[in-house]
């Protein structure tokens, strides 16, 4: 027959009946060192008691007096009983040297022999001993009694052991109650405290939460967001490696207060703020992350849940993924204004104007051409010089005029592999980008054509990257602000951009500057390191 296999009893169980089993242990140790004690001490105080009396009675004169006489009993007998009375002591025996006793409690046994040791007496010493009498055990004390210089009699004055032992058994009863208090209150309070354990614990024993505790350690580190808690003074409780790696903190960064990360100071503010937040952009030094945060609230607040996801590799391919649609949108554009110049060619010769027709379609190959040439001669990466081709495109369809500088110049092979192609998309593509935004005007705003200047100069170990526009500029006042996530003068929802040029720059080791432009507008000028050892 197979029993059923129990549940293990949860820890706070097993925490509880140990607790009490300690207790226990605890209490009735106490209560048998206490009753020792106790029993040691009453008979010590008996003792005391009984050398007190017989040094008393020894030292008295008219005891000594008594001795002399004829018949000693008839004086000592009814001495001894009134001491033995006011004292509340055993028995007094004043007896002989021989050991003869003159008194006794009992007066049939006066004349009889003492029954216990003398010798020590009666070389002039007091001592005691507990000896069997003719009233039972007990603790007595032996003493001489001199008179002259000359042992005349001894004194024996005791306590029985069954008078100590009823004296130990009523403190015992106080003592046996006290310990039942003690062992109440213990399991009462053992009981409060592992009810709060079992709350915290949620009712499971040692090997589940020693599982618990192995699968949580593997979630851990096996997820790839980013895990971050903060606990109710915003201190770091617990981080996972891609946390940690997200935000660039040190191994010892477990216990430290947010505020002391060296954290941009938006995330920073994210992490500390006490409501929710869902799928906020943030950037670091070197990433994109999105940052959520769920307060742990039971009564109190007890701390954060922070989750970090990477959208470092998502943000640069939704920049890219933004320049190809430009590239559509101008290739269709420009599709459609080659069927137009088409349409005018093939209506120039229907007319028998061939030359005029010939002439107009040389001048609109000879405009384009010259600007694939331009940027081809003098840019070798073929990436670069895609975009500006592509820029340009988009700029002509937004009547912008976008110019290669004459000191533009990037041999084949200048730029080494540790500089990601992604990452010079994102710098020059989001420039040119602000550049276009801040020159384009509405048809009925009068002015000059917009027109953005790029130059792209790999020289003296370094690449520079430089876009300017004549515009309207950036306020001094703001030009700190211009690279921070968010800032931005077209509305919400806007200013990723210039912060990804910074973010991008300073992976490559590089920095970014902004200036005021030769033709009035704002000047955007990175530069990045070309040698080896170049942070990638």
């Amino acid at each position: 027959m197979r029993f059923p296999r129990t549940r293990p009893r949860s820890l706070a169980g097993q925490l509880f009946a140990w607790q009490v089993v300690l207790v226990a242990a605890v209490v009735v140790g106490c209560a048998f060192f206490a009753y020792v004690s106790g029993r040691g001490q009453a008979e010590e105080t008996a003792e005391r008691q009984a050398r007190a009396v017989a040094l008393s009675v020894a030292g008295a004169p008219s005891v000594r007096e008594a001795i002399r006489g004829d018949d000693p009993s008839a004086a000592l007998q009814p001495y001894a009983e009134r001491v033995r009375e006011d004292t509340g002591i055993a028995f007094v025996t004043i007896m002989s040297p021989a050991r003869v006793r003159w008194t006794h409690p009992d007066a049939d046994r006066i004349g009889e022999t003492f029954l216990g040791h003398t010798a020590r007496a009666l070389r002039g010493e007091t001592f005691s001993e507990t000896y069997t009498g003719t009233l039972g055990p007990s603790i007595r004390v032996v003493t001489p009694v001199r008179d002259g210089g000359r042992i005349t009699g001894l004194v024996s004055a005791g306590i029985t052991v069954d008078r100590v032992s009823s004296q130990v058994r009523a403190q015992l009863g106080a003592l046996a109650l006290a310990a039942g208090a003690a062992l109440v209150l213990g399991g009462l309070g053992t009981y409060v405290i592992n009810a709060r354990l079992r709350r915290h614990t949620h009712g499971m024993n040692a090997a589940e939460l020693s599982r618990m505790h192995d699968y949580h350690e593997a979630t851990l580190h096996a997820v790839r967001e980013g895990l971050l808690m903060l606990d109710g003074q915003r201190r770091i409780a617990l981080v996972n490696d891609a946390g940690r790696e997200l935000l660039g903190l040190a191994p010892g960064a477990v216990g430290r207060r947010v505020a002391d990360l060296d954290l941009p100071a938006p995330l920073t503010g994210a992490l500390l703020a006490s409501e929710e937040r869902v799928d906020e952009v943030h950037l670091t030094a070197d990433r994109v992350i999105v940052v959520n945060t769920r307060p742990v609230v039971g009564g109190e607040r007890r701390g954060t849940v922070v989750t970090l996801r990477d959208h470092t590799e998502l943000q640069a391919l939704s920049g890219e993924l933004d320049s190809e649609r430009g590239f559509t949108r101008a290739l269709r554009s420009q599709a459609h204004e080659a069927a137009n110049r088409l349409h005018t060619v093939v209506s120039l010769i229907e007319l028998g104007r061939a030359d005029e027709a010939v002439g107009f379609a040389t001048a609109e190959l000879e405009l384009a051409q010259a600007l694939t040439d331009r940027v081809v001669g003098a840019v070798a990466e073929p990436v670069l010089a895609a975009l500006l081709l592509g820029k340009a495109a988009q700029a002509n369809e937004r009547g912008v005029e976008l110019v290669l500088a004459e000191d533009s110049l990037i041999d084949d092979g200048a730029l080494p592999a540790s500089l990601p192609a992604r990452d010079l998309v994102t710098i020059l593509g989001n420039l040119i980008d602000n550049a276009v935004d801040a020159v384009t005007r509405e048809a009925a705003v009068p002015g000059p054509r917009g027109r953005v200047t790029v130059t792209a100069l790999a020289e003296g170990g370094e690449l520079l990257l430089r876009v300017a526009d004549n515009g309207a500029g950036v306020d001094p006042a703001q030009a700190a602000e211009v690279f921070r996530a968010g800032w931005s003068t077209h509305g919400a929802g806007r200013g990723l951009g210039l912060a990804l040029v910074r973010q991008a720059a300073h992976r490559g080791g590089g920095t970014v500057g902004l200036e005021q432009g030769p033709d009035g507008g704002a000047e955007f000028t990175v530069r990045l390191p070309l040698a080896a050892g170049a942070r990638a």
